[in-house]
C-alpha cells in the first residue's frame, strides 16, 4: 500500500512532493539501490541525491527499474564545488544525468555556495531551458551568502536546502526566502538523530497526546510549518514510521510550543571561516571518471 503525498508548487510552477526520501551517507554498494526501491514501493516518489553522495547511479537504477512512470518520480541531484564555474558546471550537469541514466532531473541544486556560484548558476539556467533540469535551486545559503549571490542571478532559486529542525528553525533566511516564494527544503529534519531532541519534554508530551513517537511529531511539525522534508533511513519499517504523519495535525498551541524550541543555532555554520576550503578538499567527485 502506498501513501499519497501532497505536492507543493514551486515559484517556477514545478510541482514537488512535500515529503520524500534522502540518500545522504547511504553507500553505493547496493544499499542505495535497495533503499530507493523500498522508498518508491511505499509511495515516496521524491528522491534526493547529489554528485558528492557518490550514489547517483544506484538512485537512477532504482528509478528506472521501478516500473513507475518517470514523470511521477521527482529526482533531485546537486552540483559539487569542483564543478563550479560556467564550463565546469555544464560538464557536471551532464555527468549527473549520465550517472543517473535519466533524460532530465526534476531539481538540481548548487550544493555548497562558494566560489564561482554565478557561473555555475548560468549553466544551470541554460540546462533548465534545454529541458535537462525542470527546476533549479541552492543549498546551505545563509542570509549573508544569499545576499552576496542571489542578486547576481537572472532567475530566482526555487528552493534553498538547509539544515532545519526544531532546534534550528532558520527564521532569518526564511523571511528573506518568503518574499520570493522560495521553499525551504530541510536537511537533518530529525536533527541527525540528536538524542536530546528526541527526549525533549515538549516533544514527548505532544507525542503522548497524539499516540505518536517523537520523530513523527518532529516531522509533522516541519511539514505543517511549510518545509519540504525527506528523512533518510535504510530500514523499511522506519520509512513507514516516518511517513505515518498524515493522520494527525498539531494544534496552534502545539505548533507554538515547537517553535519555542528554536535555539537559532545549527550543527553546520556555512559562514564560518575555512568551510569552503574544507569542503573543497573533502571529496573528489571525479575520482571514478
Amino acid at each position: 500500500m502506498t501513501t499519497k503525498i501532497e505536492n507543493v508548487t514551486l515559484n517556477d510552477g514545478v510541482k514537488i512532493p512535500a515529503f520524500g526520501f534522502g540518500t545522504f551517507q547511504i553507500p553505493a554498494d547496493g544499499s542505495t539501490y535497495q533503499a530507493v526501491k523500498e522508498a518508491l514501493k511505499l509511495g515516496l516518489y521524491h528522491i534526493d541525491t547529489a554528485a558528492a553522495y557518490f550514489n547517483e547511479a544506484e538512485v537512477g537504477k532504482a528509478v528506472r527499474e521501478s516500473g513507475i512512470p518517470r514523470e511521477e518520480i521527482f529526482v533531485t541531484s546537486k552540483l559539487w564545488l569542483q564543478d563550479y564555474g560556467y564550463e565546469a558546471a555544464k560538464k557536471g550537469i551532464d555527468a549527473s544525468l549520465r550517472k543517473l541514466g535519466l533524460d532530465y532531473m526534476d531539481l538540481y541544486l548548487i550544493h555548497q555556495p562558494y566560489g564561482d556560484v554565478p557561473g555555475a548558476w548560468k549553466a544551470m539556467e541554460e540546462a533548465k531551458k534545454a529541458g535537462k533540469i525542470r527546476s533549479i535551486g541552492v543549498s546551505n545559503m545563509t542570509p549573508k551568502i544569499w545576499n552576496s549571490f542571489v542578486p547576481q542571478f537572472d532567475t530566482l532559486p526555487s528552493v534553498n536546502q538547509i539544515e532545519f529542525h526544531p532546534y534550528f528553525q532558520q527564521k532569518e533566511i526564511r523571511a528573506i526566502m518568503a518574499k520570493d516564494n522560495v521553499y525551504l527544503e530541510a536537511w537533518a529534519p530529525l536533527g541527525q538523530g540528536n538524542p536530546q531532541l528526541f527526549s525533549e519534554p515538549t516533544i514527548t508530551k505532544i507525542a503522548e497526546a497524539h499516540g505518536k513517537d517523537a520523530g513523527q511529531v518532529i516531522l509533522r511539525f516541519e511539514y505543517q510549518d511549510g518545509a519540504i522534508i525527506f528523512p533518510k533511513t535504510t530500514k523499511p519499517a522506519r520509512m513507514k514510521s516516518n511517513m505515518d504523519i498524515f493522520d494527525f495535525s498539531l494544534a496552534d498551541e502545539e505548533m507554538a510550543a515547537m517553535r519555542a524550541l528554536d535555539t537559532g543555532k545549527g550543527r553546520h555554520d556555512p559562514d564560518a571561516p575555512g568551510v569552503a576550503e574544507m569542503l573543497l578538499g573533502a571529496f573528489d567527485v571525479h575520482a571514478d571518471d
